[in-house]
């Protein structure tokens, strides 16, 4: 998984798998679906990022273990 912000356009962009992006949607206004061939997901752009994101730039994750 890739995320990448661009704070010159104010694009938080997330790519699930690097692969051919054959349709994309905007099911809400200003988030944007990748999809493969196969109908999945493979990333999503949110445009106005600052606009909906405490701090785009800040990035904090959690790796769950299922132990």
């Amino acid at each position: 998984m890739k995320i990448r912000y661009d704070p010159d356009v104010d694009i938080l962009r997330i790519t699930l798998r690097d692969t051919i992006i054959e349709e994309s949607d905007e099911e809400t206004p200003g988030i944007i679906l990748d999809y493969d061939r196969d109908g999945n997901i493979i990333g999503l752009e949110i445009l106005h990022a600052s606009r909906r994101i405490d701090n785009p730039q800040a990035i904090e994750y959690t790796i769950l273990s299922t132990q």
